[in-house]
Order: C-alpha cells, then sequence, then structure tokens
C-alpha cells in the first residue's frame, strides 16, 4: 500500500477514536483492500498512540478459536500491537466510559525470554523461547461495531482492537496448556469457560502464528515481550458495573474491576 495512504488512513483513525465514532469500514482510495494493507495501515496508527500510551509491550493474537472466529466472520486469526501504559495487573480498575464499547477477552499470556529468530515458527520453535505463562484479560474496544458487516482489513488497520490488557502474576512451571482449563466470572457468577486447546489447538501454536506473521513484515518477537494468544471464550461486553475474574486451573488468576 502506498505509504501516504496509509498514513491518512491511520489519521482518520486516531480522529475517529479521539471522536469516539462508531467502527466502520476505512473508505476507499485510503482503505487496506488487502490484509498486507491493513498491516501497512495498524503500523503507522501504532506509531500515533504511542505519546498517549508507551512504547510497545508486546502483541495480541485476535480470532484464535473457533467460537471467535465464528463471532465475527473470520476464518484466520489476526494481531495487534500492545503498548506498555495499557499493561495492567491484576486487580485493576478500568472504566466503560473510557471506551467507545469496552470487551473482555479471557486469555492465556506468554512471556517471551529471549528474542525469536525472525522466519517462520512452529510451537515447537517457540516453545524454548517462552519462560512465563498467566491467566490474562483483553480489554478491547470494537466501537461498537456492527458484527453483522464486519470488515476484518478494517479491524486489523485499527490495531485488531486492542485497548489493554491485564495480567496475573506469570509462572515459570505450567500445566499441559493444551488441557487447561479457563473459567471466567461476574462477581463470582460464571459466564463462561474454555481450554487452552481452543487456542489454535494449543497457545503456543498462537504465539508462533504470531511470530511468523512478524516474520513476514520483517520483524521479530523480542526479549521481554507479552504475547496475548486468544481468548478461550466469546467476548464479554460488560453493561454495568462488576468484578470479572479469570482463573485457570493450575496456573492463577487475574481479576478485573469495571466501572
Amino acid at each position: 500500500m502506498e505509504d501516504i495512504a496509509a498514513r491518512r488512513a491511520a489519521e482518520t483513525l486516531l480522529a475517529e477514536h479521539k471522536a469516539n465514532i462508531r467502527f466502520r469500514t476505512l473508505a476507499p482510495p485510503d482503505g487496506p483492500a488487502t490484509i498486507a494493507d491493513a498491516y501497512d495501515i495498524q503500523e503507522r496508527f501504532v506509531p500515533l498512540l504511542r505519546g498517549e500510551h508507551g512504547e510497545v509491550a508486546g502483541y495480541k493474537v485476535g480470532l484464535t478459536s473457533a467460537t471467535m472466529q465464528k463471532f465475527c466472520g473470520i476464518d484466520h486469526p489476526i494481531g495487534g500491537v500492545v503498548l506498555a501504559r495499557r499493561v495492567h495487573q491484576s486487580g485493576a480498575t478500568v472504566r466503560r466510559a473510557d471506551y467507545g464499547r469496552l470487551g473482555l477477552e479471557f486469555e492465556i499470556a506468554v512471556r517471551i525470554k529471549s528474542d525469536v529468530p525472525v522466519g517462520p515458527c512452529t510451537a515447537e520453535t517457540i516453545a524454548p523461547h517462552i519462560d512465563g505463562v498467566c491467566a490474562a484479560i483483553e480489554l478491547v474496544d470494537d466501537r461498537s461495531a456492527d458484527y453483522g458487516n464486519l470488515d476484518v482489513r478494517s479491524l486489523v488497520a485499527d490495531n485488531s482492537w486492542n485497548a489493554g490488557i491485564v495480567l496475573s502474576e506469570f509462572s515459570t512451571k505450567w500445566p499441559d496448556l493444551e488441557a487447561v482449563l479457563g473459567r471466567a466470572t461476574k462477581d463470582g457468577a460464571a459466564i463462561g469457560e474454555g481450554y487452552g486447546r481452543d487456542i489454535l489447538g494449543h497457545p503456543f501454536n498462537s504465539a508462533a502464528w504470531l511470530a511468523t506473521q512478524l516474520a513476514s513484515r520483517g520483524e521479530g518477537l523480542k526479549a521481554g515481550q507479552v504475547v496475548m494468544t486468544g481468548s478461550v471464550m466469546k467476548t464479554v461486553f460488560p453493561e454495568d458495573e462488576g468484578r470479572y475474574r479469570f482463573e485457570l486451573a493450575g496456573l492463577g488468576l487475574v481479576e478485573v474491576q469495571v466501572r
């Protein structure tokens, strides 16, 4: 995609976020015609956010489960960037009023121990580069998108809707992540659950997909970065106050208070 068009699209996204305009398809001539175009725009959009939200702290992978792909009408994962000031620890409080529409996704996050070589990657080749796993909640802002008419390219351009993450303490030892069960609750009442295998078969497959996607653009995962591997269940959109908890059996739990 021509750089000037990508920059115009990125500036449009920034203005729409500031004005709290409902998510819409980015229109021609600056809108993305391909997924590659969408990542071109994302690469111009993220730097516009850094002044307020800090440097790159990691990445998110979205639409890694059959449930989420069906929900969004998409048949492949997508990636986005997590910025440092959007990283919160368990127990954090967030306000719905600060988002176009706040969504919560209940995930397994991994921490990168050492730089991952730039190139195609598999779960087996990325595993030695992971030194921590934790329960996590992604904060997404879909700006009240119409899921019946959702353009995945515009979603990707909009940093795949990442608006922050909430992390538990990382564990340096973990159970079989394929079989681990995650349960989400609101004020103690069950709202959903899913297994590690619901994330592309295994969360490390998700991290490997991301590494391969970054490599296709000449980038790589760096030591210390966090990767949100994807939700084990459908996104929850809080409509009122509540304390949300996500517990991974044998791993730990993460909480966020929504006001």
